[in-house]
């Protein structure tokens, strides 16, 4: 939709959606290149948040999931903020 037909708000759902595809790939892709040495520590400290994630083909997979989940709530949260503020 166009800004005038829904007044400038946005759809919370799809920004969920949009915020946990994007994560879950950037999770994924430290995950796989940290399988060859790259940004270890940073797997590391997501490994912390992300239970089972790990630099191995299942860990990122299992870390894709839980960053999917948790950028689709983050998503969510800001678009049902910016819809309050734009009213």
């Amino acid at each position: 939709m166009s800004e005038a037909t829904n007044g400038g708000r946005c759809s919370p759902n799809a920004l969920g959606i949009a915020v946990g595809l994007l994560w879950s790939f950037y999770i994924f892709f430290c995950g796989i290149v940290a399988m060859f040495g790259w940004g270890l520590e940073l797997v590391k400290v997501f490994s912390s948040l992300y239970i089972g994630y790990e630099a191995t083909i299942l860990g990122a997979i299992i870390g894709a999931i839980w960053a999917f989940a948790d950028g689709y709530i983050a998503g969510l949260i800001i678009g049902w903020v910016y819809n309050r503020i734009a009213k």
